[in-house]
């Protein structure tokens, strides 16, 4: 009994961190979504564990437990694929940033007239 309620605690405070506001909100309302129907999935698997083995029989999987390794092992792929494509965007973005801060300094050595040796020590 006690371990239900501490793995729903769990549950439902990771959600909430989850949920919460960061800068890039362009698909909160999906990912709020997503992260409701996981907290209710995570929530009844807790309270009724042999759903989770009727679920899994369902589908042709001898366990539960097996049911929630499969299913976490394509939540850390999709995870993986996403951080990926995240972080090409921030290396694109961070390639385009250093060839603009490098052109506005070059041209501002360009309009001052000083050479690129004024600024050595």
């Amino acid at each position: 009994m006690w371990i239900q309620i501490l793995l729903i605690v769990a549950i439902v405070i990771l959600a909430a961190f989850m949920m919460r506001r960061t800068g890039a909100d362009s698909h909160l309302a999906i990912r709020r979504l997503l992260m409701a129907l996981f907290v209710i999935a995570a929530v009844l698997s807790v309270l009724f564990p042999q759903w989770l083995t009727w679920l899994a029989q369902l589908v042709g999987v001898g366990r539960g437990t097996d049911l929630v390794l499969y299913a976490l092992i394509v939540m850390f792929l999709a995870f993986v694929y996403t951080q990926y494509r995240r972080n090409a965007a921030l290396q694109r973005q961070l390639t385009l940033l250093s060839r603009k801060l490098a052109l506005l300094e070059a041209s501002e050595r360009s309009s001052h007239g000083t050479g690129a040796d004024d600024d050595a020590v």
